[in-house]
């Protein structure tokens, strides 16, 4: 089987790379900014589907089998996104210290115009943040370019007092549900 990651995200490589499956990466350009009224969900779904899609688009050749995703953390029914600068990191964090949070990996997998896809609800609880531990984890440099500002695999696993669902879907791809995706499709 020709898999094709449609990802630039190197923690979805090497998860992949983890697990034993051998990939070919080219990254998707999508747009990625909600819609009004989309949930969390919907919109999660819709990204990985559309990166999907474009990558089928240009690199698509048959038997080939694309897999995308796309990862969002959600508190209070509403999608924290990437931080933009190091303020807004450290917004996102004081929000997440001391509380539950969802982590929504959507997974797509397409091949020869067929479809099947996913979306991992994972629950994830922050013990309390300091001031400090937030500025000095913002410093790091870590949480730029992670939805909800935080990396589970790397600094911000200090943070993590509980997971409830897939470790790796935290990370950026659910890897039980990808192999089975790609069962199914085969």
């Amino acid at each position: 089987m020709r898999l094709i990651l449609a990802s630039a995200s190197p923690r979805r490589a090497d998860l992949l790379r983890s697990a034993g499956f051998e990939f070919e990466i080219c990254p998707a350009d999508v747009e990625e900014t909600p819609q009004v009224g989309e949930t969390a969900e919907a919109y999660t779904l819709r990204v990985a589907r559309e990166k999907a899609r474009y990558v089928e688009g240009i690199r698509a050749s048959a038997g080939a089998v694309i897999l995308a995703a796309d990862t969002e953390v959600v508190a209070d029914c509403r999608i924290l996104g990437k931080p933009a600068d190091p303020p807004h990191a450290a917004a996102i964090l004081r929000r997440l210290s001391g509380v539950a949070h969802d982590v929504l990996t959507a997974v797509v997998v397409r091949t020869d115009g067929r479809e099947r896809y996913e979306v991992v609800t994972t629950r994830v609880r922050f013990t309390p943040l300091s001031h400090e531990e937030i500025d000095w984890y913002v410093a790091s440099g870590e949480p730029m370019g992670k939805a909800g500002a935080y990396a589970v695999q790397g600094l911000g696993a200090r943070f993590v007092d509980r997971i409830e669902g897939s470790w790796s879907g935290v990370v950026g791809l659910p890897l039980a549900t990808v192999h089975r995706l790609l069962r199914a499709v085969q």
